[in-house]
């Protein structure tokens, strides 16, 4: 059975441009994204904060970076492991003995992955709040401990609004 109807866009208007293959164009967000192109389209629009984000990008990013912050902890712990650490073990009469590590290695690659992931996050989560028209300096709140934290993961869920392109900016064809 055929679909008689093409499928709608999210605010039921005309649809997006498409490009090759179907796909939006990288300044428009593309709704129903698959997790393998978000990973993909998260490094085109490395440092772009222009523009808007799905949810479906965000979301799927946010369990690429869930994996990536996991492989990268495993890594960190072989690594820890396996150079042998100097440890320091010191007594004392309140809490009996405590053990510290003297690596320096040890956080390396988590740090490095880090590091590498901290601007395009950050662009990410402000093209998330452009999608749902919200201005992308409320993804500051980030730097309020806690509850600034909250506050921006809980804007990620909220929907996508058609006033949100307002923060487009259409480049070429490319």
């Amino acid at each position: 059975m055929t679909d008689q109807y093409p499928p709608q866009n999210p605010y039921g208007q005309q649809p997006a441009p498409t490009g090759p293959g179907g796909e939006p164009p990288i300044w428009a967000p593309w709704y129903g994204i698959s997790f393998g192109k978000a990973f993909s389209r998260f490094f085109k629009k490395y440092a772009t904060f222009s523009g808007r984000a799905s949810r479906s990008e965000y979301w799927w990013w946010y369990l690429w970076s869930t994996i990536i912050g996991t492989v990268a902890s495993i890594i960190t712990s072989i690594l820890t492991a396996a150079t042998g650490t100097t440890t320091t073990t010191t007594s004392s009469t309140y809490v009996g003995f405590s053990t510290m590590s003297t690596n320096p290695l040890a956080g390396t690659a988590f740090w490095i992955v880090g590091l590498a992931l901290i601007i395009p996050t950050l662009a990410l989560i402000v093209r998330r709040l452009h999608d749902a028209n919200i201005s992308g300096l409320f993804a500051l709140l980030l730097l309020i401990p806690f509850l600034g934290w909250i506050a921006v993961f809980i804007m990620m869920f909220l929907p996508s609004n058609p006033q949100g392109a307002r923060f487009d900016r259409p480049t070429g064809s490319r």
